[in-house]
């Protein structure tokens, strides 16, 4: 029987099996995709909020603040791409201005360091581009940017590499009570555990509901992005928001840690939990509203759309972090919206101490593994890339041109603690595939390079979930074959 089943390999689960890493217990993570981060951890904004917006003495305001300081070291230890830009939030009226003063409380209440308000002036001395109509702005300097899949991934990789179990294509369909504890049937077999973490994201409703009384119901709403290329990059240096309103903290722009620009997202209802189809009416919606705080954002150089959607709690203003009332040994994490990035590590050590209370004995081990480093052959000097390609030719060959990324970098992707199994996989490890012409050259020999290291058929190889299957067979046949 395992110690902890963590349901869902997103952040916050990736977050939780780190921390649960560090003590002598048995522990797995069920996850019902193929593949780590692929819900709401792959497609969100990508920031690391300082803390000024969430309501003093909510469990958001004490997690989003202690989950931002906590980041910073992990990004480090684990080469996670990390930048702590700052943030602005733009006032264009009054009645803005008196909403960041509030905010500008707020964040002190919280305990967000190094908070000011800042003049139209000041404000423009720091972005150029920005709107004139801009007033004044709330500076926050503690807001960071991150890799949000690459963090994830780093978490859950290094939580495997001390001993957490990951089963793919693992969605849990029943919970069970049993003698000292839970027995889970999933999609990849029965699973037994004495205490079992709901970090389902747009799924944690129907897993507690699995064990227990209905207590919560995840209401999720959609939000639509555009990516432009590195030409964009320097429109703005730090993230850029507008005032927040009651639908959440509305269109940003804002740069990227891989040199891009975000811009986005709305606040629109999803037709299904996991509807991210972008629309028409829906990137209008966002190229108007980001053009009020940057007008000279060049739309033209998008590269991709895409939408991500947030599992957020119906009637609930607060991040919901408890044992289930009428299961003992269940833990919820729900309604894990924005800021559930920045938290994540802070939620998982909150988790840890929820389990202890439980009764969990935790007992840290003599040795755990808390660094991680792969190769980033373009950002090397000269003279060790010629090195690295002399030891190994395969760093010596570059298969995305766009964002010089080698096959040695792949072929480390490939043969990692958590090989990918689709092609998009592999660019979530490694940025294969994520530069301007957004695989058009690099796909086909990524998808190569993936079917001979896994030994598949091309006919078996993904473009990113189950399913979703690249080619079917030949179209062409030699000698007196069908064409």
């Amino acid at each position: 029987m395992l110690d902890v089943a963590i349901i869902g390999g997103g952040i916050v689960g990736a977050a939780c099996a780190y921390e649960l890493s560090r003590y002598r217990l048995s522990v797995a993570v069920l996850e019902r995709e193929n593949d780590v981060a692929c819900g709401t951890t792959k497609a969100n904004s990508a920031i690391l909020h300082a803390g000024y917006d969430p309501p003093p003495g909510t469990l958001m305001a004490r997690l989003n603040v202690e989950g931002v300081r906590l980041a910073e070291e992990l990004c480090r230890k684990l080469d996670v791409p990390y930048r702590q830009c700052g943030s602005l939030v733009a006032a264009f009226s009054g009645e803005d201005a008196g909403l960041l003063r509030t905010l500008y409380s707020r964040g002190v209440e919280n305990g967000v360091p190094g908070l000011s308000l800042l003049d139209a002036a000041q404000v423009r001395n720091l972005e150029p581009n920005l709107s004139p109509e801009v007033v004044g702005a709330l500076y926050a300097p503690t807001a960071a940017i991150v890799n949000p899949w690459e963090y994830a991934l780093a978490l859950a990789e290094t939580a495997v590499r001390n001993g957490v179990s990951l089963h793919l294509n693992a969605g849990v369909t029943a919970i069970r009570r049993c003698k000292g504890g839970f027995e889970l049937d999933t999609a990849a077999g029965r699973f037994w555990a004495r205490y079992v973490l709901n970090a389902a994201g747009l799924y944690s409703d129907e897993v507690h509901n699995m064990a227990a009384a209905p207590a919560f119901r995840i209401h999720p709403d959609r939000g639509e992005y555009y990516l432009l290329d590195k030409s964009e990059g320097e429109r703005v240096s730090h993230v850029v928001f507008q005032c927040p309103t009651r639908a959440g903290k509305g269109t940003l722009v804002a740069p990227t840690v891989h040199g891009n620009l975000i811009v986005g997202p709305n606040n629109e209802p999803p037709r299904e939990r996991d509807d991210t189809a972008t629309t028409a009416g829906g990137l209008e919606e966002v190229m108007r509203l980001a053009r009020k705080s940057v007008p000279s954002i060049n739309f033209r150089e998008s590269i991709r759309n895409f939408a991500g959607v947030r599992a957020a709690a119906d009637g609930a203003d607060d991040f919901i972090i408890a044992e289930a009332a009428d299961a003992p040994g269940l833990i919820d994490i729900a309604g894990i919206k924005s800021p559930g990035l920045s938290a994540a590590p802070a939620i998982a050590r909150m988790a840890a101490e929820l389990l202890e209370d439980c009764g969990l004995r935790l007992v840290k081990k003599d040795f755990f593994i808390d660094t991680r480093r792969r190769v980033r052959f373009k950002e090397l000097p000269c003279e060790e890339k010629a090195r690295l390609a002399e030891e190994n030719p395969a760093y010596g060959r570059v298969i995305c041109r766009c964002e010089t990324i080698t096959e040695g970098e792949i072929l480390d992707a490939l043969r990692g603690p958590i090989p990918p199994c689709s092609v998009d996989g592999v660019k979530r490890r490694c940025n294969a595939g994520m530069g301007r012409c957004q695989g058009g050259f690099c796909g086909p020999r990524v998808f190569e390079l993936l079917a001979r290291e896994r030994g598949l058929p091309p006919e078996e190889i993904l473009q990113d979930r189950a399913g979703s299957y690249i080619i079917t067979g030949k179209t062409k046949m030699g000698g007196a074959g069908l064409v």
